[in-house]
């Protein structure tokens, strides 16, 4: 019997593995399609510690319809997939309402000062410095009224420690990136912000880090799980296997199998699409936020990775490359000397809860299965938080933070 399964070779599913093996266990590592081979391929290579604040925030249902009936815009929902979703935004509506924010908030929070610290131990651990682009970020505003309007949120930020400069001239704002339209007056820069090179190559490197210590990768379809006393059966296309401990982290899937084990998790994905354009398509210095069209350019192997927005449509619609498009289109006129020759087109699932913040923890069922999903757009940032506080729990250890508001059984 295998010390411990993890389901899922994406940026959690690989660090929690890496974090269980640092700890001494026997890990073997199960994907459909292998490693990064999903959402985790064509993000856009962000560890955005600075975002502490949910997506679920007071009063952003009012804003949702004037978004929704943009098909194009930063949040949209298909039409075929309105019926579907419609129990989701109710639960993402009452997970606005202030009672609940400021819980929501602090885990959050929480959670981002946990991974932050965690990945520089996960960088140190393998040898990962190389990968690193620690160049900062800057969030772009087209008016003075849209830059007062957030304020709350740096004001929000600074409570919880975060290092930032506000500008208020274009002049400041082309001293940090030259070459960005004159309609954006005012920024604020982050410069304890960092992306990796390519987060497709960096989720490779941490496996190649877990193999060369004995770690296994497998590619195998699972498609139920089942506890039994002192273990977990794990059945699979071709058999079943057991193990003393299973962890799920199969991203936008998960729930699936939660569901196998009695847990009812209402997980979404966020569809995100991205153009990456080739190396010289700018001279891109940082990190771009550009706040109100919901949309970020990021440097991914010398070339401009332009992504983002958010489409509500679940996992079998077809993708809309039109979203790719019409970014591309106002990167372009944000960035007038953009090259836009040459790019390749993405789609990835990002999986979503409705509160904004992942399930981390034990099934309510099965004890010795853990649940690894929901981080929305933030996987990447929040996976070796992530991975330390499973390591903690299957060794029977406290957290460092407190799991409460991460359980699935707060559903």
């Amino acid at each position: 019997m295998t010390g411990v399964v993890v389901i899922g070779a994406g940026v959690i599913g690989i660090t929690i593995a890496l974090e269980l093996q640092r700890r001494g266990h026997s890990v073997r590592v199960l994907d459909r399609k292998g490693v990064a081979a999903e959402t985790s391929a064509g993000n856009a290579g962000a560890f955005a510690f600075t975002e502490v604040e949910p997506l679920a925030t007071p009063g952003i249902m009012r804003k949702a319809p004037k978004w929704l009936l943009d098909p194009l815009g930063p949040l949209s929902i298909p039409p075929a997939y309105a019926l579907q979703i419609a129990p989701w935004m109710y639960r993402f509506w009452r997970a606005s309402r202030p009672d609940r924010y400021e819980n929501l908030l602090n885990a959050q929070a929480q959670l981002m000062e946990l991974s932050s610290a965690a990945l520089e131990r996960l960088i140190t651990w393998v040898g990962g410095e190389w990968m690193m682009q620690r160049d900062g970020q800057m969030q772009l505003y087209e008016s003075e009224t849209e830059f007062r309007a957030s304020l709350p949120t740096w004001e929000l930020r600074r409570h919880h420690g975060i290092e930032f400069e506000l500008l208020e001239t274009a002049t400041e704002i082309a001293e940090r990136q030259p070459g960005l339209s004159p309609r954006f007056t005012h920024a604020g820069f982050t410069p304890g912000w960092l992306n990796t090179v390519d987060p497709k190559a960096w989720v490779e490197h941490l496996a190649q880090a877990f193999q060369a210590r004995g770690g296994l990768i497998e590619l195998c379809d699972i498609r139920a799980l089942k506890p039994f006393e002192g273990g977990i059966e794990i059945t699979h296309t071709e058999g079943s296997m057991s193990a003393r401990h299973a962890v799920i982290a199969a991203g936008a899937w998960s729930h699936h199998l939660a569901r196998s084990l009695g847990d009812s998790i209402p997980l979404e994905t966020e569809r995100g699409y991205n153009t990456t354009l080739p190396e010289g398509a700018f001279d891109l210095r940082m990190h771009l936020t550009f706040s109100r069209h919901g949309f970020v350019a990021s440097r991914i192997n010398g070339g401009v990775r332009v992504g983002g927005a958010v489409e509500l449509g679940g996992l079998k619609l077809p993708p809309n490359y039109k979203r790719a498009d019409i970014l591309l289109k106002k990167a372009a006129q944000f960035l007038p000397g953009l090259k836009t020759e040459g790019g390749t087109q993405w789609m990835g699932y990002r999986p979503s809860l409705p509160d904004s913040i992942p399930v981390i923890g034990t099934s309510t069922h099965a004890p010795n299965a853990f649940y690894a999903f929901g981080h929305g757009h933030l996987g990447l940032t929040q996976s070796a938080g992530t991975a330390e506080l499973i390591g903690t729990m299957i060794d029977g250890q406290t957290p460092p933070i407190s799991p409460l508001a991460f359980s699935a059984n707060r559903f």
